[in-house]
């Protein structure tokens, strides 16, 4: 029995391993064809960088720089801890994320994407989170910002204000029910459990500071008293003085929005490649069949697919969807479109989850998979809420 088991398990790493290199090679083979068609179309690729250059400068740059910096700062002086002692009888029962899981929901709903995964990989690293609870933290916190929902997708690409509440209870309520379902998700074991159990078990050790605060909380001082006193040990545990914790915030911050940027500049002329190269037209062709098979516009197919790849033209595409004779689609199809590419993302924000999340033993499969799921719970809540919002 023991030698069957031992064959099933070398088995299944013989197909893991078999799987890494099959995905290394098509990854490899995408550069390729990507540097190729660069090399011959070069003014495609240059007018479709300095695109995405100015979207990153114009649009992301203002708007993510000082939450990257807000949030270093924060970590800096326990903010974390201190939400972690009061959102942690919120945040385990509805989502079995420990309470610091609150601290990066509010930041990222606020702030859009990347700020979940910077802050989930952080708080991974100190060990106040499993692999299993980061992949599902970042999974529901991989959001756009309001400023981008209403600023750029309302009231930039479709010039209406008035489809703000049903864009936004779609995409951040969809993300809460995402997360109440992924509450249900088995966590698979972590690559070394040993190393798991070590770090879990230190995390978990009471130190002197906890055992008085047990006995506070004995002596019924509240949760607040404690979250207090968390937030100061952690302070004193971190012992550097605002300049510096501000001057390290402020260089890693733009150390990221450079990596943040070129993913942008990177992924915009892969688009543009892709398309004026006409390799994206059979994804374009089935994409349009799945939308016939469920009575949509066929003309909203160019959003999902741009949108596959960058937020920003998948959500300006959607607005600017038109049927066969040219006259715009349906409201309702389009906004249920856009909210499909905010909750998917994109690939360049795939890209970006994945370069801070590389170091935390975090998969990109699960991920990708919630991406999906999010996106049609949010379509899902569109068509539910609009006759609700819009009866009139």
């Amino acid at each position: 029995m023991s030698d069957f088991i031992l064959s099933r398990k070398g088995s299944a790493g013989l197909i893991r391993r078999g799987l890494r290199l099959a995905a290394l090679t098509g990854v490899g083979a995408c550069v390729l064809l990507i540097g190729l068609l660069a090399l011959l179309m070069p003014g495609v690729a240059l007018e479709a960088s300095l695109k995405g250059l100015s979207v990153w400068w114009e649009v992301l740059f203002p708007a993510l720089f000082p939450f990257f910096v807000l949030s270093e700062v924060l970590l800096g002086f326990g903010i974390v801890h201190l939400a972690a002692t009061l959102l942690d009888p919120l945040m385990r029962p509805l989502f079995r994320i420990p309470g610091a899981g609150g601290f990066v929901l509010a930041l990222s709903f606020g702030a859009g994407y990347p700020i979940g995964a910077r802050l989930t990989s952080q708080l991974m690293e100190q060990n106040l989170l499993s692999r299993g609870e980061g992949e599902r933290l970042v999974a529901m916190t991989t959001t756009s910002d309001p400023i981008f929902l209403i600023g750029a997708v309302c009231l930039g690409f479709f010039g209406r204000l008035d489809i703000v509440p049903v864009l936004a209870a779609a995409h951040y309520g969809g993300a809460m029910l995402l997360g109440l379902l992924l509450r249900w998700r088995k966590d698979e074991p972590e690559p070394d459990l040993e190393l798991e159990e070590r770090s879990r078990k230190a995390a978990e050790r009471p130190s002197s500071a906890a055992g008085d605060r047990l006995q506070e909380s004995r002596l019924g001082l509240g949760r607040i008293k404690q979250a207090i006193l968390a937030m100061h040990q952690a302070r004193m545990a971190d012992g550097r003085p605002f300049g510096i914790v501000l001057n390290h915030a402020v260089k890693s911050s733009l150390a990221l929005m450079i990596v943040v940027g070129g993913l942008v500049v990177c992924f915009s002329a892969t688009l543009q490649l892709l398309l004026h190269s006409g390799l994206l037209l059979p994804l374009k062709h089935a994409i349009v069949l799945m939308l016939q098979i469920f009575g949509l516009e066929p003309g909203l197919a160019g959003a999902f697919v741009q949108g596959a790849f960058e937020v920003t033209l998948g959500n300006a595409a959607a607005a600017a969807g038109t049927g066969p004779d040219g006259i715009p689609a349906a409201l309702i199809d389009r906004v249920a479109a856009a909210a499909f590419v905010l909750s998917w993302a994109g690939l360049s924000v795939h890209a970006q989850v994945a370069g801070l999340m590389g170091r935390t033993g975090w998969r990109y499969g699960p991920f990708a998979r919630s991406r999906l799921l999010h996106a049609g719970l949010s379509v899902a809540l569109v068509y539910a809420l609009w006759p609700w919002l819009y009866a009139g």
